[in-house]
């Protein structure tokens, strides 16, 4: 009997990893991403293009944000390589935070209300 571990190639798929390729792919992703953020910062919000202001560019701020938290996360801390319960340990947590974070956000704009 051999010692050598057995290798399919769905196991070879499954730790693959990240290739130069695949960091590079990303790489121009989250440039992509950075390059319009910067563009509505720059461009539209002061020139007040399509109407829009701060109130109106911090929603779209706050998803492009996501978006490149998503492809990090995924690809450079190796999260999109591992097992599902491992995913769901570290954002079911997230998300019960980001809920808490919308609650007490709500909540000190009521009492704001109530000083005035």
């Amino acid at each position: 009997m051999s010692s050598e571990p057995i290798h399919t190639e769905a196991h070879a798929e499954e730790h693959e990893g990240m290739t130069k390729k695949r960091i590079w792919n990303v790489f121009y992703v989250l440039l992509g991403i950075t390059a319009i953020e910067f563009f509505i910062a720059l461009y539209l919000v002061p020139h007040h293009i399509f109407n829009m202001d701060y109130k109106a560019a911090n929603p779209i701020y706050i998803v492009l944000t996501l978006a490149k938290a998503f492809f990090i996360v995924g690809y450079f801390m190796h999260l999109k390589f591992e097992k599902s319960g491992l995913i769901f340990a570290i954002i079911v947590p997230v998300l019960f935070i980001i809920g808490l974070i919308l609650v007490l956000t709500n909540e000190s704009h009521h009492w704001i209300d109530l000083r005035m």
